[in-house]
Parts: C-alpha cells; structure tokens; sequence
C-alpha cells in the first residue's frame, strides 16, 4: 500500500498529479479525481492504481472527443473513427460512445436532420447526393428517410430551380439543345430526380437569343466543315452533319447553313 502525499495541479487546466510516498506516481484528469475521491492521505494498493490510471486514460480520450465535437456535429461513425485515429484503447471505445449517447452529443438522427437542413439552406444539392453523404457516415436508413421528410417537393423544386437558371448562365456560349442537355445532366448529378427537369423547364429556359445562335452555330460550322475537307461529296456532308449533331445543333438549323454557303463551300 501507498499513501497519497500530495496532490497538486498542474498548469493544465482539470489535470492534476498525484504523489504516493512522496514521489511523482501519475496524473489524473479533475473527473476522475472526484470520481474515485482522491485526497491526501488516502492509501491505494497496485490494483487500484491501475483502475485510477486506466479511468484517466479513458477520460483524455473522452476529453479530446469533446474538444472534436465542440466544431461541429459529427456522426456516430466519425466519432469512432476519431477514436481510432488517436490511438485509442479499443475496449474503451464502447463506454466512451455510451456515454456520449447518454449525453446525446452523438445523435445519427439529429445528425441527419441537422445536415439535411444545412444542405437545403447553404447549398443547391438535391436529395440524391444528401442521401449519399449520410450513407458514406454510415447513418441508418431510417435516420436518413425521416430527416429527407423535412425536405419537401416544394423545397427541392425551389433549390432545383436556382440550380437549373445557375447552370443555363454557365453554358449560354453552347446550343440549345446542348444548354437543356447540360442542365438536365447537371440536376441529376446534384442529386434530384430525373423528371424534375420536366417540371421546372418552362420556368428556367432561358429567352432564346437567335443572332448568338446563329453566330455560334455559323462558327462551328465553319470549322468542322474544314476539318472534314478531306472527304468530298455526299461523305463529306454526311460526316458534318453527324458532327454537328453531337455537339447539340438543330439538324434543319444545319441544314439551312449549308444551303446558304453552299456556293462559299463548294
């Protein structure tokens, strides 16, 4: 048996070391002081040291688990995984998540409410992507289905709409039917559903500017009917006009350059 000579703090604040027969024996965090009510005087065996120490090994890492959800809320996963990543015992990782459960500062499914309502708010993400994420945290199914309730076909309309008139901005240098293309494509990669397009297009479509059309279709013209110069004839406008095509342009729109330059292109 030892007996406790001295406690005295440390500069660290809620860190205390404790001395056994006048000597330096180990430090303790303030919880795990009042917990196992160590004071002078007091004397402890080998066995009950190591209890004390172990308690305040499992307590840093509980601290520095605070410390990691002060920032931001995190799900059950990242908290794990933050406990790995510290080196953490693992037999203390189950009493360390119990608690933290007990304390509800892990919560997947106000997690999911939380992150779902900071998509719809900050960002233009649908559905689909916000699903992803909560999947990849490992939140349940049923976590993840309750907190999309909160985003409504209403909502998603909305932020869909935003994001399509965003996307036209970036690609009115294209075709049009190219510019519907890309936006379609880009609503979908975002995470909405693939008719929701459908329902926003007459909203978002932009005013068809037919001079830029025009001007842009007449450029492009011109440089893929001289990239096919080696061909000649039928084979020649066969391959413009497929090359055309795939980069979004009106066929009949094709069709009447060609027989408005057609003395120019011959």
């Amino acid at each position: 048996m030892a007996k406790i000579s001295k406690i005295e703090a440390q500069k660290r604040k809620g860190r205390y070391n404790v001395y056994l027969d006048g000597k330096y024996a180990f430090p303790v965090a303030e919880s795990v002081l009042v917990k196992f009510r160590l004071m002078k005087g007091m004397e402890l065996d080998k066995d009950q040291v190591k209890v004390i120490t172990t308690a305040d090994q499992q307590a840093q890492a509980y601290s520095k688990i605070l410390d990691y959800l002060s920032y931001q809320m995190r799900s059950e996963s990242e908290v794990v995984k933050k406990l790995h990543d510290l080196a953490t015992p693992e037999e203390f990782i189950p009493p360390i998540m119990t608690k933290l459960r007990e304390r509800r500062l892990v919560d997947d499914h106000q997690y999911a409410i939380s992150y779902v309502q900071t998509m719809m708010t900050t960002s233009l993400k649908g559905p689909g992507v916000i699903r992803q994420h909560l999947r990849l945290k490992k939140v349940g199914e049923n976590d993840i289905e309750a907190a999309l309730q909160n985003f409504t076909a209403e909502d998603q309309l909305e932020n869909a709409s935003k994001l399509a008139k965003k996307l036209f901005k970036r690609y009115h240098h294209q075709p049009t039917f190219r510019q519907e293309q890309k936006v379609r494509q880009g609503l979908l990669t975002k995470g909405y559903s693939g008719d929701l397009y459908d329902q926003i297009k007459d909203q978002v479509i932009p005013e068809e500017d037919p001079d830029q059309q025009a001007e842009l279709l007449a450029n492009q013209a011109t440089k893929v009917w001289h990239r096919y110069r080696r061909y000649t004839g039928m084979d020649r406008e066969r391959r413009f006009k497929q090359a055309m095509f795939r980069k979004g342009f009106d066929l009949d729109a094709v069709q009447q350059w060609l027989a408005e330059n057609e003395e120019d292109l011959s």
